[in-house]
């Protein structure tokens, strides 16, 4: 699969077509049992285009303004040709973006793919991952509904109990002492300004130390090729592994398209910010586990509140798993079987208490 020499030539005369594209022909990509999990990464890039895409459609029609955001969506829903479908193509694509972001840090947990020298791939994809989050949290706001709303509240309140810093972050967020349309404005601006120019630059930073140190190799897989060189194997990037990279992407597509068309993404009533909270609100599944451990902790631990203590102990996992390459230096040994263990617990954790939020009244 190549250009035709004419317009390689053409692109090489006014781009340096040749340079530009060397690392991809020299690329390799290795070839083993687990090699079916390098395909979540450019997943998550193909979910993030389809929001990008889909949100620039959206912006042609959305007022961030508490008093036409949700017309405005309810009008996109209702009155623009296929507005409902790209509206359901967006929220879907969200979930399933944070998902595989998800599936895809888990995955290389696993496969230790951290290790040297790709340590700085690590952090700036669970970086990646917390901007992600960012995205589901500030895009939840914008259609202006009663549950959107008061999970917004529950969720700036939570922020508000950081020790020290708590009751600053909450305002900054709010915009103010309470949920109100300067929050709307202010969510707005994060969802599509902030968030992804920093997203962008770290983007183009993960994928550029991805293309410098290449994909890992498990650490049990490498020793077997070191024992057996015959037995190693590899596929070149372009094309072979691209194409399977883009089979991948139609199945994502496919997927997508039918949750979108068979199940559209509702809206709800407006907001009203005077009415009470619904019974039993929860925010989105991502957010699940560490809400319903909250609800958990008692009351008091000992001096400490303990929905702050659950908050420190939320803010400290993250950090030590920001940091999961520098205590795992050789991926073998004791410590690495220990931190596999602890990594099997995260899951085991975030799947048990998602589903046990989806249960409990």
């Amino acid at each position: 699969m190549s250009l035709p020499l004419n317009v390689r030539n053409w692109l090489d005369e006014r781009f340096g077509w040749e340079k530009l594209t060397e690392p991809l022909r020299h690329k390799t990509v290795p070839q083993h049992k687990f090699s079916v999990w390098y395909f979540l990464g450019g997943m998550t890039l193909f979910l993030f285009g389809v929001q990008v895409i889909t949100g620039a459609l959206l912006l042609l029609y959305y007022r961030p303004s508490a008093d036409g955001a949700f017309e405005s969506v309810q009008y996109i829903m209702t009155r623009v040709q296929f507005g409902w479908l790209i509206r359901s193509i967006h929220s879907w694509s969200a979930n399933l973006m944070i998902f595989t972001a998800f599936c895809h840090m888990f995955s290389v947990a696993f496969l230790k793919a951290y290790r040297k020298p790709r340590e700085l791939t690590w952090v700036s994809g669970m970086i990646l991952l917390f901007l992600v989050l960012g995205f589901g949290f500030s895009g939840y706001l914008l259609p202006w509904n009663t549950l959107a709303f008061f999970a917004t509240k529950v969720g700036t309140e939570i922020a508000g109990q950081v020790p020290f810093i708590g009751a600053k972050v909450m305002i900054f967020l709010r915009g103010g002492e309470e949920v109100t349309g300067a929050t709307l404005t202010r969510f707005f601006g994060f969802h599509i300004a902030v968030l992804p120019g920093i997203t962008t630059f770290l983007l183009l930073l993960h994928i550029a130390l991805v293309q410098r140190f290449g994909m890992s190799t498990p650490p049990k897989v490498e020793a077997e090729w070191t024992e057996h060189p015959e037995k190693k194997k590899e596929m070149k990037f372009f094309p072979n592994f691209l194409l399977r990279e883009l089979m991948a992407w139609y199945i994502a597509l496919g997927v997508l398209g039918a949750l979108a068309a068979f199940s559209p993404w509702g809206l709800g009533a407006k907001a009203d910010p005077f009415s009470a909270a619904p019974a039993g609100i929860k925010p989105e599944w991502y957010f699940l586990f560490m809400f319903q451990s909250l609800k958990l902790i008692p009351s008091k631990v000992l001096f400490m509140d303990g929905e702050v203590l659950g908050i420190m102990a939320f803010n400290l996992a993250g950090l030590l798993w920001l940091l999961l390459p520098f205590f795992d230096k050789t991926g073998d040994g004791r410590r690495g079987r220990m931190l596999l263990g602890v990594t099997i617990f995260a899951l085991t954790f975030i799947v048990a208490m998602t589903i046990y939020g989806y249960l409990a009244k």
